[in-house]
């Protein structure tokens, strides 16, 4: 039984940001020292983004009135995240920071679970749905997600719904475990897994190394796919992905380095400046289980999807696995592009391997607080097109 994910779908929010503009406005800011000022420096220029999404349109704002000299004007809209007249940042309670997340990622996780479907039509109809998986670790809110989705987007009433919550950046490989389970157990069935997280609803201006590295990496976005067993008959339009195995380990050390916990004034990221050196030490036995299975050497696994956690992880996951530049573009491009999305963003690399003509065996990794590492080995296949 093969189990396959149908297509993949990925959504940021509409105002861009760019990483040289938004170092100088945390830069400028009244509350940090000529020391914190110089590690926003170095940290967003070192961070290997260059582009990233918000969901706080006033974020854009306060950044183009920093680089034109202004401050006031007189039609601003009210922000709990910026002044409009000095256009400083501020530093919303928790309360404040949620609703937005409500809000927003409502809408976020009903666009771009509709996108998955659409996609995936004619092999798979809303209809078809038998379980929706939705994670999230930047806000909360209940009926939660899963309700909003099946409800919005017209499922069966009885499709079995699972929330992931609170999990971090690795948390789309437990959701995709659990999709593949699901089809593995019932050849009918029908899984739609969706990723949304807001992490700039908690930004903070702080002069802390943890806090500035936050700053530089994390951004916005959503990102669904449709997993199925199902031999529907018709020809698929897109290039799939087959799910093949899964593994799951903590490391040893680490655990206070990546943490991430509820504070008065939104959730505290912990990035530890330890924490590329720890992934360096066990990436190699994280991995082992994986390809003892598939009885396979990394050296003979011609596509990698890794988490872009920051471009120091990166560069230690390359060279750790002695894995080349071209291997490790689909996962550099999207830090590049659109940030670290935590629990999205391998959904975006896999997309962007998925997309690119590229095919045969692709190792997929991320990691998480714990300090727990999940790998998966999918295969990127063209579609077996039958004839009508």
């Amino acid at each position: 039984m093969t189990v396959r994910m149908l297509t993949i779908a990925t959504a940021v929010p509409d105002t861009q940001i760019h990483q040289p503009d938004v170092a100088k406005l945390f830069a400028n800011q009244p509350a940090m020292t000529r020391l914190g000022s110089r590690l926003v420096g170095s940290a967003f220029a070192g961070s290997g983004v260059a582009t990233r999404h918000t969901v706080l349109p006033e974020l854009g704002t306060a950044v183009s009135r920093g680089l034109d000299g202004t401050n006031e004007t007189d039609d601003a809209a009210p922000s709990p995240f910026v002044d409009p007249v000095s256009g400083h940042l501020l530093s919303p309670g928790t309360q404040t920071r949620n609703q937005l997340y409500t809000e927003h990622a409502r809408r976020l996780f009903v666009r771009v679970g509709r996108t998955a479907l659409a996609q995936a039509a004619p092999a798979v109809e809303p209809e078809d749905v038998t379980h929706v998986i939705t994670v999230s670790c930047t806000g909360f809110f209940a009926p939660g997600p899963d309700v909003r989705v099946v409800k919005d987007l017209g499922l069966p009433a009885n499709v079995a719904r699972t929330h992931l919550g609170f999990m971090g950046c690795n948390a789309a490989f437990p959701a995709l475990r659990a999709a593949y389970t699901a089809c593995r157990s019932d050849p009918q069935a029908v899984v739609l897994v969706v990723c949304v997280e807001l992490c700039t609803l908690h930004l903070h201006v702080r002069n802390d190394p943890d806090t500035i590295m936050g700053n530089a990496l994390f951004a916005d976005g959503a990102a669904a796919t449709v997993v199925t067993a199902r031999d529907s008959g018709d020809p698929t339009v897109e290039p799939v992905l087959e799910l093949e195995d899964f593994e799951t380990t903590l490391a040893p050390v680490g655990e206070e380095d990546l943490a991430w916990s509820v504070g008065d004034e939104g959730f505290e990221m912990i990035l530890g400046t330890y924490v590329p050196r720890i992934i360096d030490d066990h990436v190699t036995d994280a991995l082992a289980p994986l390809l003892s299975r598939a009885e396979l050497d990394a050296a003979e696994i011609p596509l990698w999807a890794v988490h872009p956690g920051g471009r120091s992880i990166l560069d230690k996951v390359q060279s750790r696995l002695g894995l080349t530049h071209e291997q490790m573009e689909p996962s550099r491009g999207v830090l590049s592009e659109v940030g670290n999305m935590s629990s999205a963003t391998i959904l975006f690399v896999l997309d962007r391997i998925r997309t690119s003509g590229a095919r045969g065996l692709v190792a997929a990794l991320a990691f998480g607080p714990g300090l727990s590492i999940e790998s998966a080995l999918v295969r990127a296949v063209e579609p077996e097109v039958r004839p009508r």
